[in-house]
């Protein structure tokens, strides 16, 4: 238990920069960009995409503080792992009323 209290007792200091942002300590990683996306599996796409569609998710980005980008892969996955459970859930009843059927 103190281990994860230790672990977050600096929280704050980390987030407002006191902590991890001295020049003195910092040291240039090295890994390449490609080494990084590969490791946080990261594939780069290109995407055609009507204009003010690109423009509402701009604005929309723009509102809740972040860039496009990280927007529309939020909205991705959200769609992604919304259709994902629902063919799930399709597949698990047709199986059950498979199983009722010849059980």
């Amino acid at each position: 238990m103190n281990k994860d209290k230790d672990i977050y007792a600096n929280v704050e200091l980390w987030e407002a920069g006191k902590l991890g942002a001295s020049k003195e300590t910092a040291k240039v990683s090295d890994f390449s960009v490609e080494e990084l996306q590969k490791s946080i599996q990261l594939q780069p796409i290109s995407l055609r995409i009507q204009k003010d569609v690109l423009d509402d998710l701009k604005f929309i980005a723009k509102y809740h503080g972040i860039n496009y980008q990280p927007l529309i892969k939020q909205v991705l996955k959200r769609f992604v792992d919304s259709e994902m459970n629902q063919i799930l859930a399709k597949e698990v009843n047709v199986q059950l009323n498979t199983n009722k059927r010849t059980g």
